[in-house]
């Protein structure tokens, strides 16, 4: 696998803006440091306790930008790794190590409602079936922008 991370980005708290980091430690079993699923304070801790950390493509963005004339940035969809060169579906059930971490993918991230309510644009059908990857840390470790992608299975 030849991707790498292009940004990373977190939110303290549920509904807060979403800020850019260089780098981010993930904690197995938790999340990552400074994130609201991390303190347990995101909308659908609830609902998902697989929701460690969320994985989108680069160029699913891109895609809505282009196709649907959207003007979309990476923090419009609320996920915290923004990767290029990888193709997220092809993970759930896989484990794989962006930097010093082990992750595996548990299901794909389908757009919802709420996250179109904040980001204030129809992007909920156009990110239908590429709205990313919820992934659970398995070994924890740092993340940083420019980090590869290593599937291990």
């Amino acid at each position: 696998m030849d991707g790498t991370v292009e940004a990373i980005l977190l939110a303290p708290s549920e509904g807060a803006a979403i800020s850019p980091v260089k780098e981010v430690v993930a904690h197995a079993g938790r999340g990552l440091e400074g994130d609201r699923y991390y303190e347990h304070k995101g909308k659908f801790k609830k609902l998902e306790p697989k929701r460690q950390a969320t994985f989108i493509e680069i160029e699913a963005i891109e895609a809505v930008a282009r196709d649907h004339d959207i003007e979309i940035e990476a923090a419009d969809v609320r996920r915290n790794i923004v990767t290029r060169g990888v193709a997220l579906n092809h993970l759930v059930g896989k484990t794989f190590k962006v930097g010093d971490a082990t992750f595996r993918g548990i299901k794909l991230c389908e757009p919802c409602d709420y996250m179109q309510k904040l980001a204030g644009k129809p992007i909920r059908e156009p990110l239908k079936h590429r709205g990313g990857l919820n992934a659970e840390i398995l070994e924890s470790g740092s993340v940083k922008v420019g980090d590869p992608f290593q599937r291990i299975d």
